[in-house]
């Protein structure tokens, strides 16, 4: 990967499609994700859970979960320092621009590909299984694939320009783009110059975010957190029955 990345193209007018993109868009999402789960937790608190299907196959589970888990818990973590924290202040740490790109590339592409072979595991189970097949609802059939195509999306873009490609600092663009929406001083002019893999890994990111409430998902925000003051449970063992009354007096008798 070389060194020296490139620098973003100077910004052009934005355009009311650009106001739409990546203002109107992402807010929209941000809305229906804050009230959607409001309504759901409103309206269905039972069905707040994983809906695991582990009873109904669990070989492919058994792999395809953990590493799902593990790869995006690694995804979630570099995305937070990536977009929230500014260059600025890694720098300030001792941290230079060309040692956190190395790491975050690398790094993010092992956990890419662990998300990604996860998640393969878990789509194929569900297409090539037809008992899983079967259990498979609606918000499941909109899930997977906005899913797949978001993973999908963000390790094609990073290999492309920072693997494979000249290099590209996504933080002078994308990430000032990102940070502005949540302190509403959007700039969507930092999102023209970005490549459009970038452009549509952000889309179908917050798409994501606007369907997470109304899917399996929102068991992220149960962690059992319970279990860990929660007072043990005694169990006894309960004693052998002794002979009935009925039955000692019938032998008693027959001697």
């Amino acid at each position: 990967m070389n060194a020296a990345f490139l620098s973003p193209p100077a910004a052009a007018a934005v355009s009311g499609t650009d106001l739409l993109l990546w203002v109107a868009v992402p807010y929209v999402c941000l809305s229906v994700f804050v009230v959607g789960h409001v309504w759901r937790y409103r309206q269905d608190q039972f069905g707040w859970t994983t809906r695991t299907s582990q009873l109904l196959e669990h070989r492919w589970l058994r792999w395809g979960s953990p590493l799902f888990h593990l790869g995006a818990f690694m995804v979630i973590a570099g995305h937070v320092v990536g977009l929230a924290v500014p260059g600025s202040w890694t720098e300030a740490v001792g941290i230079s621009e060309h040692a956190y790109h190395t790491t975050a590339v690398w790094a993010g592409s092992v956990a890419g590909v662990a998300m990604i072979a996860g998640l393969g595991m878990l789509c194929a189970r569900r297409l090539l299984n037809r008992t899983v097949r079967l259990g498979t609802d609606r918000s499941d059939k909109l899930l997977f694939p906005l899913l797949s195509a978001t993973v999908l999306l963000g390790i094609t873009a990073t290999a492309a320009h920072n693997v494979f490609g000249a290099g590209y600092d996504y933080r002078s663009t994308v990430s000032v783009w990102f940070r502005g929406l949540f302190v509403l001083q959007p700039q969507p002019e930092a999102m023209i110059g970005a490549p459009l893999l970038f452009q549509l890994h952000a889309l179908t990111a917050f798409l994501l975010f606007a369907a997470w409430p109304f899917t399996r998902l929102v068991h992220v925000w149960s962690a059992p957190v319970g279990y860990l003051v929660r007072p043990y449970l005694v169990y006894r063992r309960r004693a052998a029955p002794s002979a009935a009354p009925g039955r000692r007096r019938s032998v008693s008798g027959s001697r």
